[in-house]
């Protein structure tokens, strides 16, 4: 356990990203903890996302994308030419700003991953998406509809689903990008309920706009500016006490 009281599971060393000749992320170095809920906030185009999509290597669909430095987790640079993007992306499961579930049935949202991995067996099919449901707190509400479409369900329960379908390829990581932004109150509440016991079995980092989001469900929080790291420390810490002005003047919303 090292001195920031966890586990480390991802190291980042000197990051940087260029979209074409725009710098989006400067020289970032943190670690993140395994088992921990991260946020990132600041403001719009600041490189929170950026930096998510390095984690499992999403930038590579971006042609003008420039990447240096080293992102580690357990102890492997996922940015080294030699890495299996495909195995990385099992590794490492992604949930976006919008529900998107696949145009096909609940069950077959959630199967979709497994079976890609080599999983045939209907019994084991049938274990995984009641358990990946159960993990997302969304299978006492569809366990008597699995056959009807993942696209007929409310947004929340969509959400929900996507996360269903993320964890189902056992993943060590998962990212989750604005993952309640569009969603209603009470969907918000019922997915950060939902977060908060992920970490029990996965490292999740979530990039929010939202810093009362932040507050409530994370243990780290780190906030970019500009393409910068600002300040990263425990939550509690940094939005009681935050070591720097510009994180102090974020979070009282004096800009952003």
């Amino acid at each position: 356990m090292a001195e920031n009281g966890f586990e480390t599971q991802i190291r980042t060393i000197g990051l940087n990203l260029s979209y074409g000749t725009a710098q989006v992320l400067k020289d970032i170095t943190f670690d993140i903890g395994r088992k921990t809920v991260t946020a990132f906030i600041g403001p719009s185009g600041c490189g929170k996302s950026s930096y998510l999509r390095c984690l499992n290597r999403m930038n590579d669909f971006i042609p003008s994308a420039r990447v240096s430095g080293t992102i580690e987790i357990d102890g492997e640079d996922i940015l080294s030419p030699a890495t299996d993007v495909i195995a990385l992306r099992r590794r490492v499961g992604m949930v976006f700003q919008k529900p998107n579930p696949f145009p096909m049935s609940i069950y077959e949202n959630v199967a979709y991953g497994p079976r890609l991995n080599g999983v045939k067996s209907r019994s084991a099919l049938d274990d995984i998406v009641e358990s990946s449901l159960k993990g997302a707190a969304l299978w006492d509400e569809v366990k008597n509809k699995l056959s009807r479409p993942g696209t007929g369900l409310s947004g929340g329960q969509q959400q929900r689903l996507c996360i269903a379908r993320a964890i189902a390829t056992q993943p060590d990581v998962l990212l989750m990008d604005e993952p309640t932004s569009a969603l209603d109150p009470m969907s918000t509440a019922r997915v950060e309920e939902l977060i908060r016991d992920l970490k029990v079995d996965y490292t999740v980092v979530i990039v929010t706009h939202n810093m009362q989001q932040a507050a409530r469900i994370s243990d780290y929080t780190a906030f970019f500016l500009l393409g910068d790291l600002v300040e990263y420390d425990r939550t509690a810490r940094m939005f009681t006490s935050p070591s720097d002005k510009r994180t102090e003047d974020y979070i009282s919303g004096r800009f952003g």
